[in-house]
């Protein structure tokens, strides 16, 4: 297991399973919390060209706490309406942006569920940095 600290600050991430992924907003706050989750996260800036990806192919809405597939407009919309952000589009918009609206339109989100690295972990004990897989 991970120590308790590590643990707490995974689950505020909402990163409770294995090759999940989140958009997080980099601020004083949250800085710190990443580098104590360092060895068990990979991070960085996504490019548009993942942001878009990741959200049309594996992209799923919370809704009534719920994970609702992003195949139509109008879940968005019922959800995220008051804020502006009515299709798809527009939620791409405002994550890569990190716009006003940034906080609940990555709640809205369901952490990605993304795949194993092709070929397998080669050291899922060793970090990274180490030459492992973490």
């Amino acid at each position: 297991g991970v120590s308790p600290k590590v643990r707490k600050i995974l689950q505020l991430f909402r990163l409770l399973q294995i090759n999940n992924g989140v958009f997080v907003k980099i601020t004083s706050a949250t800085m710190p919390m990443l580098r104590i989750i360092e060895p068990y996260i990979a991070y960085g800036y996504p490019n548009l060209k993942t942001v878009k990806e990741l959200i049309y192919k594996r992209g799923y809405g919370k809704v009534n706490k719920q994970r609702i597939p992003l195949s139509d407009n109008a879940i968005i919309e019922g959800v995220l309406g008051d804020k502006g952000i009515i299709c798809v589009e527009d939620l791409i918009h405002e994550i890569f942006t990190c716009g006003p609206e940034f906080k609940a339109a990555s709640n809205f989100l369901w952490p990605f569920k993304l795949n194993t690295p092709t070929g397998g972990w080669t050291r899922k004990t060793n970090h990274f940095i180490e030459g492992g897989d973490f």
